[in-house]
C-alpha cells in the first residue's frame, strides 16, 4: 500500500516539474541570457530516476 502511494506521489512530482518547467521557459531563456542557469534538468532526472526505481 505504502508502495503504490510513494509511486503515485513520484509520478505527481514528475509531472508537476515537467509543468512547472514549461512555463518558466520564458525565465529560463530570460535567466541564460543573463548568464545564470537554472538547475530543473537535475530536479527533473532525479524525480525521474526514483520513479523508474519503483516500477516493477
Amino acid at each position: 500500500m505504502i508502495s503504490r502511494v510513494y509511486h503515485a506521489t513520484l509520478f505527481a512530482l514528475y509531472q508537476l516539474c515537467i509543468v512547472v518547467g514549461i512555463t518558466m521557459m520564458p525565465l529560463a531563456i530570460a535567466a541564460r541570457q543573463a548568464g545564470v542557469t537554472l538547475p530543473i534538468h537535475r530536479l527533473l532526472e532525479n524525480l525521474e530516476d526514483a520513479y523508474t526505481a519503483t516500477q516493477p
